[in-house]
């Protein structure tokens, strides 16, 4: 599949979870970082969208203890939540 089209396809599921709070963190960080990817970090995440909101909501934000599946550094760089915007 093009590169393109595949990250579009992953643009909407990282936007789309069901949940606000998902959307933002992980359609933020797609947003955010995704223009940087290779293939490996396309996979990961492609992967990464296979799993509950709620358990990588957790692995994020330090509440429950990240899986080896899925600890390195792209997992590093979702933790830092930089990406998600905060309205004042």
């Amino acid at each position: 599949m093009d590169t393109e089209i595949r990250l579009k396809r992953l643009r909407f599921r990282a936007w789309h979870r069901g949940v606000k709070e998902a959307d933002l963190m992980i359609g933020g960080f797609f947003d955010a970082r995704a223009a940087t990817w290779g293939e490996d970090q396309i996979d990961w995440f492609e992967a990464l969208l296979e799993e509950q909101d709620v358990d990588i909501m957790a692995w994020a934000m330090g509440t429950q203890p990240v899986p080896a599946r899925w600890e390195g550094p792209m997992m590093d760089d979702l933790k830092t939540l930089d990406f998600v915007p905060v309205s004042r």
